[in-house]
């Protein structure tokens, strides 16, 4: 080589989160669905099997399937709320192991894919809130937030930012990684073989009456999540942030086990209680959580001051009125 020759060294690119143009919300590109048909038809058989369930259930199933039935439902409930979305996602809490254990086993049976996939969703869910990047854009309306993001291939948009989410405490959780490496065999158990089994070995059920009405139960768990995504995006007022889609739901509040002051939990995620004040009659899975509290299996409750609910409220809130708040004041 020549002294004065250079040799040029292309330097690879490295990309990141700024490379990209920044979404603003709401966002909702034209875009062609690529329909998932295996889940189309995994859907429409559920739907299909629960709705025979409930007819059963009506007819023939005996008291005590249902009220099993009803024992178990709550209990996915809360390990989607307290487990999979106050804990791991938002880390609003901690919990000592056997808390973890305890939501990872309640979380398997609502089964909405692992824990670690609905974390990963949820954290895009609120990084993205209402773009293309998030996992059910309630831009596009009530049934895509609520089931049909399910249906269709992800958007490139939430590939392409998805890898910048730091998800490093979830995949360094045993208790998660457990559960995604046993995924198979443990979601057929827990979720579906033993609501099944054990109707029909103590309660003198059928095959077939066990089975539609513990396809019944799984499928409303579905839907009280599918709420949240959809009708607490939609209908409600906006007494924190104005400018965002998410709202007070005081419905989906109820049927979600707390869930549904979606305004305030878009504006202060941190809160352990996903609401104002907490502590109200809506919000079953924080008493769930203060339970464990005072038992000594959950602690570091992050919550949020009055003062800053208020000034928050004040700077870009609609003026609506807060739960527990009263002329600027807590009840």
């Amino acid at each position: 080589m020549a002294p004065n020759d250079k040799t040029h060294i292309e330097t690879p690119l490295i990309e990141t989160e700024e490379s990209f143009p920044k979404l603003i919300a709401p966002q909702a590109a034209p875009r062609k669905y690529d329909i998932i048909y295996f889940n189309v038809l995994s859907f429409t058989y559920a739907h299909i099997a629960s709705l025979y369930g409930i007819y059963l259930a009506c007819t023939v199933a005996t008291w005590q399937t249902l009220i099993f039935s009803n024992i178990i439902f709550m209990l996915a409930a809360v390990g989607v709320t307290a487990g999979a979305h106050r804990l791991w996602t938002h880390k609003a809490y901690k919990a000592k192991m056997p808390l973890q254990i305890l939501l990872m086993v309640m979380n398997t049976l609502a089964f909405q894919n692992t824990a670690i996939h609905w974390v990963r969703e949820h954290r895009m869910h609120h990084r993205y809130s209402d773009t293309d990047a998030d996992p059910h854009n309630a831009t596009r309306g009530f049934f895509y937030s609520h089931m049909g993001w399910l249906l269709v291939r992800k958007h490139p948009e939430l590939k392409r930012r998805g890898k910048f989410v730091d998800m490093s405490d979830i995949h360094a959780n045993p208790v998660l990684r457990f559960q995604k490496k046993y995924a198979l065999p443990f979601v057929g158990t827990v979720c579906f073989a033993l609501p099944t089994l054990i109707p029909m070995y103590f309660f003198g059920e059928t095959l077939n009456i066990a089975w539609n009405i513990a396809l019944m139960r799984y499928v409303a768990n579905l839907h009280i999540t599918f709420f949240v995504n959809s009708a607490a995006h939609l209908w409600g007022n906006k007494p924190y942030d104005k400018h965002i889609k998410p709202v007070q739901n005081l419905a989906v509040s109820f049927m979600a086990f707390g869930e549904g002051f979606h305004n305030y939990h878009h504006a202060f995620p941190w809160d352990y209680r996903t609401a104002e004040l907490g502590n109200n009659w809506l919000n079953a899975t924080t008493k769930f959580i203060d339970f464990f509290a005072w038992i000594g299996w959950a602690y570091d409750l992050k919550t949020v001051p009055d003062e800053v609910i208020l000034s928050r409220a004040n700077r870009t809130g609609d003026g609506s009125n807060m739960w527990g708040f009263k002329d600027g004041k807590t009840e």
